[in-house]
């Protein structure tokens, strides 16, 4: 991640988030979506993080007050990897923009591998 926070201006004076924090976010949400067997390390290809190491899956960067996200996940072997991505990339949206207040321009999702689930 570039920047320690990220910060929304309003009225009464500035907002500050973590970029830890929303990276969890998006790490927590990618989890629990259809088809993803795991997040992937943006490091090593492949390979699938614990619970613990998820947010290292997610690169956030600010451009112009809006955030641009990477994620890289594993999906289940057999699906449609667009309509995964394309799902992912709605939700990751609406829960990032929902639980931080801020406008997310882009959401590049980063399939990296593909599993059967056990």
């Amino acid at each position: 991640m570039r920047n320690d926070h990220l910060s929304i201006p309003s009225e009464l004076g500035t907002i500050r988030i973590a970029s830890s924090a929303v990276a969890d976010v998006v790490a927590r949400t990618a989890a629990r979506s259809y088809g993803v067997v795991g997040l992937a390390s943006r490091t090593r290809v492949g390979r699938l993080l614990g619970r613990e190491r998820a947010a290292s899956a997610v690169a956030i960067a600010e451009e112009d007050g809006k955030l641009r996200i990477d994620l890289h996940v594993v999906v289940e072997y057999g699906l449609n990897l667009a309509e995964i991505a394309t799902t992912l990339r709605s939700q990751v949206t609406y829960e990032v923009e929902r639980l931080t207040g801020f406008d997310v321009a882009a959401v590049d999702v980063h399939i990296d591998d593909t599993r059967r689930s056990k």
